[in-house]
């Protein structure tokens, strides 16, 4: 994952990028990959340095609900895919489902609602509904690596190995000491990427 091509693709769709030192920039990047409960997302952290250098973690993730919630979804109107796109302010620090401290939800996104109960990731065709779901940015299993998204993702950001999310964590609660308890999330599509890439 090229931090180049991570800035490329904000710069192209008018996002805003964070350079005071230590705050994050934190960006989903989302797998052309259509089959559903598999880590083939990435998360991305960067920041600058206090010596002005930026510095970039990429994690796997998945930015996808998982085959269970795809198939027996919460919510009449279908499983929440995140719409890809940038939004301010969107988490903060706080905990997830009561259990640990994770980036909470706490103004709206905006999803596409998945009504086809189907073991298929659509991006394109849902409807959209804008609102406080609990689209949360947390972890998988308590220890190691998971392997499958099944049931720890119902529309949530979410990485597959515990420690990657506490290193992620400890970069959180850094920038909140510094600016504060308030957080963007951007979302942006793998394609987007290659397209900066072969600009470059």
């Amino acid at each position: 994952m090229s931090l180049t091509n991570i800035q490329a693709a904000l710069a192209d769709k008018g996002y805003r990028e964070f350079s005071r030192p230590f705050e994050l920039n934190i960006v989903g990047v989302r797998s052309d990959n259509t089959r559903p409960n598999l880590f083939d997302d990435t998360l991305n952290v960067y920041y600058k340095t206090t010596s002005g250098d930026w510095q970039l973690h990429s994690w796997p993730a998945t930015t996808d609900p998982g085959t269970y919630w795809l198939e027996n979804p919460l919510n009449p109107q279908g499983t929440a895919i995140l719409k890809a796109g940038q939004y301010p302010g969107s988490h903060a620090i706080g905990m997830h489902r009561g259990k640990y401290l994770a980036l909470v939800q706490v103004r709206p996104v905006t999803v596409l609602r998945d009504y086809e109960r189907k073991a298929v990731l659509d991006f394109m065709n849902g409807k959209e509904d804008t609102g406080l779901f609990g689209i949360n940015i947390h972890h998988a299993l308590g220890e190691g690596t998971t392997r499958f998204v099944d049931k720890f993702s119902a529309g949530c950001q979410v990485f597959a190995n515990v420690e990657d999310f506490n290193l992620f964590m400890s970069l959180c609660q850094r920038h909140k000491q510094l600016y504060g308890n308030e957080f963007t999330y951007t979302l942006i599509d793998e394609r987007a990427l290659i397209r900066e890439a072969k600009k470059n």
